[in-house]
């Protein structure tokens, strides 16, 4: 049977050379870090170097970038960090992030620490700029913005450095989830005025359980996780050496072959839209997923034109065809329930039909495009599916 993996917007094949540069430490730079013999000297010099090569596409000091154990991790430190040692008494945010900020900042309001205000969002999902501008107008409290720079589940496109200037005026400080970002866009974090970003390795070819947090310079955040003394003090716990090994050599290459790699998948994208449009007249595609201009070039959502009864059935249908995508994100994987984001930017009748996410990568072809396409026909001009 044929496999194609169409969900690298949850996570992405590793890069041979990763897996070749990690096995490589794993084998000879076993010492701990933070270890004074020369077995931890020769960890410590490894994670210092990655670190300079981070900072160094990000235009960054090195000191501004904390090593963690992914994206989920990085925003909590930030958000609860922010309103323990910054006087933040206010988050602001949208309900389509990613459940590591709204979780994070719901049960911060439970606990009676912040209030938590939601922009509105446009039909298709985007920023409401109008309202975020209101919002930071109408406070004197100390306030976090919060909103991700690539949506995970639709794709669509916040405009950074324009968030980023609004909360520079409004003397409000902004963090960013940059997961879906980081190793596919270039970001200037001179040019962009952000405080705190969070990234994590496996959506860029890196291994899983490793990313950062970017923590702008004198910011006055402490840390969340106590024990040592390890990252500058802002994160205790031995670091995984292998694991952020593998994070510069991910972020390396990504950015080394992004302009080919981009043009590649980009390509791939407009061929999957087109197709699905000429085979499927009654399709519709959810945010912006399907603009070239305001969504990510690695994913597209789409809504298909299927019965209740086959809407139950159709991943469970590509799952035997070989197929892997997704209905959203991978955390909601066994879950029954819908979408988060779905449910903010649709009405009733449209959340009946069910929606697939497949997003892209440099492992994937036109040819496995092709046979996406017609696994679905069959599926859906299949008059059972028993």
């Amino acid at each position: 049977m044929k496999q194609v993996y169409f969900d690298s917007a949850a996570t992405t094949q590793i890069r041979d050379e990763v897996i070749d540069k990690m096995t490589s430490v794993m084998k000879k730079n076993y010492g701990n870090a933070s270890s004074t013999h020369s077995f931890g000297r020769s960890s410590k010099a490894l994670i210092e170097n990655s670190r300079k090569t981070i900072a160094k596409y990000l235009n960054v000091s090195p000191s501004e970038i904390i090593f963690t154990s992914g994206g989920t991790e990085a925003d909590n430190l930030v958000l609860q960090c922010s309103v323990r040692d910054l006087g933040v008494k206010r988050i602001i945010t949208s309900l389509i992030e990613h459940h590591a900020i709204l979780h994070t900042a719901q049960e911060l309001e439970k606990e009676g620490k912040i209030v938590v205000d939601y922009v509105n969002l446009t039909q298709d999902g985007h920023v409401d700029y109008s309202h975020l501008e209101n919002l930071l107008k109408n406070s004197s409290e100390k306030t976090l913005v919060s909103l991700m720079h690539v949506n995970n589940e639709i794709g669509n496109i916040l405009d950074i450095k324009y968030v980023g200037d609004l909360c520079k005026t409004h003397n409000a400080l902004f963090h960013s989830d940059t997961v879906q970002s980081v190793g596919h866009f270039v970001l200037d974090l001179q040019e962009i005025h952000i405080d705190f970003m969070a990234v994590s390795a496996h959506k860029f070819h890196g291994p899983k359980g490793v990313g950062f947090a970017f923590i702008r310079k004198n910011s006055g955040l402490k840390p969340l996780i106590f024990g040592g003394e390890q990252e500058r003090g802002h994160r205790a716990g031995t670091e995984s050496v292998h694991n952020i090994v593998g994070l510069e050599e991910s972020m390396k290459l990504a950015y080394q072959n992004l302009d080919n790699e981009r043009q590649y998948i980009t390509d791939l994208k407009s061929h999957f839209i087109m197709r699905l449009q000429e085979e499927f007249p009654d399709i519709s595609f959810n945010g912006s997923s399907a603009n070239l201009e305001s969504s990510t070039y690695t994913l597209i959502n789409v809504r298909l034109p299927l019965s209740q009864e086959k809407a139950l059935m159709l991943l469970f249908q590509l799952d035997l065809k070989g197929i892997a995508c997704s209905k959203g994100s991978a955390c909601q994987s066994g879950s029954n329930k819908g979408s988060h984001v779905l449910e903010q930017i649709l009405v009733d009748e449209e959340l009946k039909k069910p929606s697939i996410r497949f997003s892209f990568s440099r492992y994937n072809t036109k040819d496995e495009i092709d046979y996406v396409i017609e696994a679905l026909k069959e599926f859906i001009e299949a008059k059972s599916i028993f």
